[in-house]
């Protein structure tokens, strides 16, 4: 399966963005609801859209970083929310993309990686996060038998992977899911070892 920058570029001219709700997920905006410190750094990687990263820049959070090497996606974000730094919007593949922060969101990334990137995708989490720096996000419960994104896998699988690089403080069955995502996702909190 051809998941080059081309790939993912043209699911956003041609509009076919199923995992795109329009909006922030509750699980995410209750999250973020709960931190303190709005200066904390942090990364948004195959962002799309940038409804997480729009909500914490309204909310006052100011080093939110954006990353996609969906071009189409990141002008989309750029026209909505233009008061959004252009410093802090990296146009990108994940793997190349470097920095420290302290709190890295998950959101329908995982699932859109070739599967047999996953231990580089945990690598490079771990390697951009600072020491006890935190991956925080959503996991499909699905394990996909399509050979298309999205990619699943099972708790115990991810369990496993995240367990190389990450203690994992919550990994359980989301409760406060959107309608659509109802019983089919998992919260996780995991930080750095």
């Amino acid at each position: 399966m051809d998941l080059s920058m081309e790939y993912w570029n043209s699911r956003y001219v041609n509009e076919k963005t199923g995992w795109d709700v329009g909006c922030i997920t509750t699980p995410l905006k209750e999250y973020f609801d709960q931190i303190h410190d709005k200066n904390l750094k942090i990364l948004i990687p195959g962002s799309g859209s940038g409804y997480e990263a729009e909500y914490l820049f309204i909310n006052n959070f100011k080093n939110v970083f954006v990353l996609d090497y969906a071009t189409t996606a990141l002008k989309n974000f750029k026209k909505r929310l233009p008061k959004f730094p252009q410093n802090q919007i990296f146009d990108m593949n994940f793997f190349d993309s470097y920095g420290k922060f302290d709190l890295i969101i998950e959101q329908t990334f995982f699932c859109a990686i070739d599967i047999n990137k996953r231990l580089d995708y945990i690598s490079k989490m771990s390697e951009l996060l600072v020491d006890k720096g935190k991956l925080v996000g959503l996991f499909f419960d699905n394990n996909f038998r399509d050979e298309s994104p999205p990619y699943g896998a099972t708790k115990n699988q991810y369990i496993d992977l995240l367990s190389l690089s990450f203690n994992i403080i919550i990994f359980e069955k989301c409760f406060n899911s959107i309608p659509s995502r109802s019983n089919n996702e998992f919260f996780c909190v995991a930080e750095k070892k």
